[in-house]
């Protein structure tokens, strides 16, 4: 289970990248400022060791439907944005906290209570417009560089810390305090001239990327109205304060450029109903009456959306009879509509219908292989019904072109447990462990492998990830130490 102890230290972080303030445009030049305390080469390292401790240790969320959704929502934005220099990972996270933030090497993360507090899609862009744009602006290596003038050992102190901080809360934690009781004023001084210039290059980000330019300045307007008065406001506001100035100039901005209407967007709102069902407190019963309210009084932003939140909410129930009958109607007005077509799947699994599921997805599969929704809904009904050669086969060669998919090999270690394949379930449970940094256990599940094959050929690649694992554990001591 989660540890939630872990995002204390991991607030601290975050507060780095956002601190309150006043408008300044007198930034340092980008091209130099950054480059001496933390190249783009060491900064995508840092990426690296994050994404593997962050798969450890945070409530990622693994559903391919929503992965998929706020990964095309995230690229869309890198597309329309200047000055990027390094990949981008947008990944859920399971809270109801209302927040998003940014780390090194292109990382952002989303909190699911974003989804339940945005209106609109204008609205969750604007807050990834405005952590994308620390990214492209290289924020936190311009915070670091500025401290290390003072204390050349900081930057590599601070990230150390907060790198332990993933793996050791307690221990993290002391780190991070020692490190940054030293700069901590001048640190929010720098920090405080990054809110607005996120701000002013997340707005036109956002206006070039199709979306409505006051989505940022709304969102965060709501958010300042309503935890006014608070005395415990979401982390957002103490990431992110808001004064009314910066608020004020938000709007502005956004008002310089050219009106544009911007429809309500479908993806949006079934991944607003997706969470609000499943990921959130709500039983099956309670998000039924919810949903039902929304319909019969035409509350609601696009009806299709609520029709596919009061079937999950019958699912969530236990009526999959009732839950099916809507997936039905939805999928025939949008037969080729992802969320649909995930949903009718398991729908059909859980009325014993797992034939009907696989002649539903096969001929999208084939036009789609690469698609992880299709896909990895075919394989579980395949399993379903023992077909665990094709299975298997789907699976192998997702993953081959999907190596860092935890859900593909998660699923793939419970097929070969049912197909009694010994070395292929210990090799997979290697390349899982890996993917959350925890090589030293890797190299064990892969010695484990090599005891129970007989393929010389797997043996020899089985070996030779034995090899890799331990570069990839020094590489990672090294970063961490």
């Amino acid at each position: 289970m989660f540890n939630k102890s872990i995002i204390v230290p991991l607030f601290f972080l975050f507060l780095f990248l956002s601190a309150s303030s006043n408008a300044s445009n007198t930034l340092p030049d980008i091209g130099t400022v950054g480059a001496g305390a933390l190249t783009i080469e060491k900064e995508k390292e840092y990426g690296w060791a994050f994404r593997l401790m962050a798969n450890q240790a945070l409530p990622i969320i693994h559903d391919p439907i929503l992965n998929h959704y706020i990964d095309s929502l995230g690229q869309n934005i890198v597309a329309h944005a200047d000055s990027v220099k390094l990949p981008f990972n947008f990944f859920l996270i399971e809270d109801k906290e209302i927040n998003a933030a940014a780390f090194l090497g292109g990382n952002v993360k989303i909190h699911t209570g974003l989804f339940l507090y945005a209106k609109n899609e204008s609205e969750l862009a604007g807050v990834v417009a405005h952590e994308v744009a620390h990214i492209t602006q290289r924020h936190l290596a311009r915070m670091l560089e500025q401290q290390s003038f003072s204390n050349p050992a900081t930057l590599a102190a601070m990230v150390g810390s907060i790198l332990l901080a993933l793996v050791s809360p307690a221990a993290g934690m002391a780190a991070l305090t020692s490190t940054m009781a030293l700069t901590m004023q001048s640190q929010i001084n720098y920090t405080r001239l990054h809110e607005y210039e996120a701000d002013r290059i997340g707005i036109q980000t956002l206006y070039n990327a199709g979306y409505d330019p006051y989505g940022m300045a709304d969102f965060f307007g709501k958010l300042a109205e309503k935890y006014k008065y608070a005395s415990m406001p979401p982390q957002m506001l103490s990431t992110h304060p808001l004064p009314e100035t910066r608020l004020a100039e938000a709007r502005l901005r956004a008002g310089q450029l050219p009106s544009k209407k911007v429809r309500s967007n479908l993806s949006y709102q079934l991944s607003k109903a997706r969470i609000t069902v499943r990921y959130n407190d709500m039983s099956g019963a309670v998000a039924i009456d919810y949903y039902k309210s929304q319909l019969k009084n035409h509350k609601y932003q696009l009806k299709e959306a609520a029709e596919y939140g009061l079937a999950l909410a019958y699912f969530k129930d236990k009526n999959a009879q009732q839950a099916h009958q809507l997936a039905i109607k939805l999928l025939s007005a949008h037969p080729t509509n992802l969320f649909y077509l995930d949903f009718i799947t398991d729908t059909l699994l859980a009325l014993n219908q797992a034939e009907k599921a696989i002649q539903l997805l096969s001929p999208y599969q084939q036009q789609r292989p690469e698609n992880a929704v299709i896909t990895l809904n075919l394989v579980i009904a395949l399993q379903t019904i023992e077909k665990y050669q094709q299975a298997e086969k789907l699976l192998e060669h997702f993953i081959r072109t999907h190596p860092q998919h935890i859900l593909a090999h998660r699923l793939a270690i419970d097929l070969y447990k049912l197909m009694k394949e010994r070395a292929k379930e210990h090799a997979t449970k290697a390349q899982h462990l890996a993917l959350q940094g925890r090589f030293r256990e890797a190299s064990q599940e892969m010695g484990s492998a090599l005891v129970y094959t007989e393929s010389k050929l797997d043996q020899a690649r089985y070996s030779a990830s034995i090899a890799f694992y331990k570069k990839q554990d020094l590489r990672l001591q090294s970063l961490q130490e």
